[in-house]
């Protein structure tokens, strides 16, 4: 069914007028959350309790990976490449893929039923190709449209979905029904995800910015559209009732809103390099498993101020201090732990007011979560993994 023209509910005009608020606290904060990121090249880092099942990383793909979904019971997941090949993990099942279609407009997403034995694929014309249990409901593949598609949402029964747009447009079919759109504004930024209200009598859409709309039944609880993160906002996340939302970034970040406390439920997310943080971590994620070697700078091992510099080099061209206590006193502006992004450089020290005291470095990848060369070798971990107390007062970002 093709979208209705835009209604401007009360609910949507009101959002209209409060999209720039304040962010608040995260909703991570002080929890480390559990996620999944996964990289165009089939790579995926498992994060927390989120299961490590395997990945791509070292198989020729065909085309880029562009999505990856979790299981109902989050024991696998499902990796999409453009060309529509669906590889499987951990308790994933294979129900079909167009891998050996040739498409007119490239695959960005796989949503699996709400039962798990099936999923859809959605291309960016919108043609959608059902698998296992998942029903054909429509389309707007043979349409004209003004944006591309940038994902599907089932209704809760998955007796249809919920096609939307980059501006914002909503086609809606089997039992999902029309609440409003964005289709008829004027966006500062693109629309990235949609996520509907339990009883499907109301949705979300969230843009690039953390910008946030409201329709139907759901309710405006608030954005991070006034003060976006250098982080890309991926998801928007239901509560449990629909009585609020979490906004989770592609590095596992997550902010609650209205009843949504705590961190985001386990989340698979595509991680790209967004930022030279992004870039850094990634190529630190390439080092995972390579011995710890004091002094090390790679690419055999590396002790814990080698893998940030090295990854900063790397990566992104950008130098600083080799020792750990240096690092801390000089390498670039000081952020406070509510703003840690990917890449930041965390600290630990005996004393927290004396820098050469610092005698450990990690990189903050987001969600409460570092990597880090420790131990024996370089490894994902929590942030408080050994409590507040020698944590130095701040993080750097380089």
């Amino acid at each position: 069914m093709l979208v209705a023209p835009l209604i401007l509910t009360a609910t949507l005009v009101a959002t209209l007028g409060s999209v720039i608020t304040a962010r608040p606290a995260r909703a991570d904060s002080g929890t480390a959350a559990s996620f999944w990121l996964a990289g165009s090249d089939g790579n995926v880092w498992a994060f927390g309790r989120a299961g490590s099942y395997g990945s791509a990383g070292s198989v020729p793909l065909a085309s880029p990976i562009v999505d990856i979904a979790a299981t109902r019971d989050n024991k696998g997941y499902w990796l999409v490449g453009a060309d529509g090949g669906v590889m499987t993990y951990g308790d994933a099942r294979f129900f079909g893929s167009t891998g050996a279609l040739h498409l007119t407009r490239p695959i960005v997403g796989l949503t699996p039923t709400p039962d798990g034995a099936g999923y859809w694929l959605v291309a960016s014309d919108g043609g959608v190709f059902s698998f296992g249990d998942a029903a054909f409901h429509g389309s707007t593949g043979a349409l004209h449209l003004a944006q591309p598609i940038v994902g599907l949402t089932p209704s809760a029964d998955g007796a249809g979905y919920w096609l939307v747009a980059r501006d914002g447009g909503i086609f809606s079919f089997g039992d999902a029904t029309f609440h409003g759109s964005t289709g008829a504004l004027r966006l500062a930024q693109p629309i990235v995800s949609m996520a509907a209200t339990p009883d499907g009598a109301g949705y979300w859409l969230m843009a690039a910015d953390g910008g946030v709309f409201a329709f139907g039944t759901a309710t405006y609880a608030g954005s991070l559209g006034g003060s976006p993160s250098p982080e890309p906002p991926e998801r928007i996340v239901a509560s449990h009732d629909g009585g609020g939302y979490w906004l989770v970034l592609q590095n596992g970040t997550s902010f609650g809103y209205g009843d949504a406390s705590g961190a985001a439920p386990a989340q698979a997310l595509m991680f790209n390099g967004a930022t030279p943080g992004d870039r850094a971590v990634l190529f630190a994620f390439h080092q995972l498993g390579k011995p710890y070697i004091w002094g090390g700078n790679g690419p055999v091992g590396y002790d814990c101020s080698g893998l940030a510099l090295a990854s900063w080099t790397a990566a992104a061209g950008i130098r600083f201090a080799r020792v750990a206590n240096d690092q801390y006193h000089t390498a670039g502006e000081a952020i406070d732990y509510s703003n840690l992004v990917a890449g930041d450089l965390v600290f630990w020290g005996s004393s927290q007011t004396d820098w050469t005291s610092v005698y450990h470095t990690a990189m903050y990848v987001g969600g409460g979560r570092i990597v880090e060369a420790t131990g024996d070798h370089v490894q994902l971990n929590s942030l408080g993994q050994w409590g507040q107390s020698d944590l130095m007062p701040h993080g750097d970002r380089p």
